[in-house]
C-alpha cells in the first residue's frame, strides 16, 4: 500500500467528538469527467462507488463493527487471502462523527459499531487529515454513497481538491440545512479522512 499524492494534507481540529472507525485501502479515482468541479483532482471518498475499496472483502468477515478494519495488518491478511492487489492501493484511516443525521426527523441520534463484530481500532502514528466526507448508511452497515462524489454535489458545495469538505461544522451545516436532500437517502454520517504514511 502505498501514500496517495496530490496536495498538502489540511490540518483542522474538528467540533465534536470524532470516534476511530477503522482503515481501507483504496484505489483512487481521478475526478471522472461528468463531474464539473474543477477543484477536484481525485476522489477520497469512503464510499466504494468511484474509489474502489482493494476487494470484496465483507465475505471473509475480517472487518470490525464499523465495516472497517482494525489494522493494516488486517487489510494485508485480507488480501492475501482474496487474492487482493495492495501495490496500486492508498491507505485511509477513518475516525466518524459520534451521531449520524435522520433527515426524516431531522435529529442528530447517537449510533454504535455492529455489535456482531470485535471493534479494536489501532490509532496509526503517521496520519494526515485530508478533510471530511459525508457518508449514507440506510442499512446500517457498510458505506453506502458519499453524495459529494456520487451525486455530483462537489458541483454546487465548496470542496477540496480531494472531492471532501474541508471543516467539520461545514459538513454538519450542510448536512442540517438540507444541502444532501436531493442525494441518496440517510442518515448521514460525518467521517474525518486520513491518509495513512505507507505500511
Amino acid at each position: 500500500m502505498a501514500s496517495a499524492g496530490g496536495g498538502e494534507p489540511v490540518n483542522l481540529v474538528p467540533l465534536g467528538r470524532m470516534v476511530p472507525a477503522g482503515y481501507m485501502a483504496k484505489v483512487v479515482s481521478a475526478r471522472p469527467e461528468w463531474l464539473k468541479a474543477d477543484v477536484v483532482w481525485d476522489v477520497y471518498s469512503v464510499a466504494n462507488c468511484m474509489s474502489h475499496d482493494f476487494c470484496d472483502y465483507i465475505p471473509l468477515w475480517k472487518h470490525n463493527g464499523y465495516w472497517l478494519f482494525d489494522s493494516p495488518d488486517v487489510i494485508r491478511e485480507v488480501a492475501k487471502a482474496a487474492a487482493g492487489d495492495l501495490s496500486n492501493t492508498a491507505l485511509f484511516y477513518y475516525e466518524v462523527y459520534e451521531q449520524q443525521f435522520d433527515e426524516r426527523t431531522n435529529k442528530w441520534l447517537a449510533f454504535e459499531p455492529d455489535s456482531s463484530f470485535a471493534t479494536c481500532v489501532v490509532v496509526p502514528d503517521g496520519k494526515h487529515l485530508m478533510g471530511y466526507d459525508v457518508v449514507t448508511f440506510l442499512a446500517q452497515t457498510n458505506a453506502e454513497h458519499s453524495p459529494l462524489s456520487c451525486n455530483g454535489l462537489a458541483e454546487s458545495i465548496s470542496v477540496n481538491q480531494h472531492c471532501l469538505l474541508d471543516y467539520f461544522d461545514d459538513a454538519k451545516r450542510l448536512i442540517e440545512g438540507e444541502a444532501f436532500e436531493k442525494s441518496e437517502p440517510g442518515p448521514y454520517r460525518i467521517f474525518a479522512v486520513y491518509l495513512c504514511d505507507a505500511a
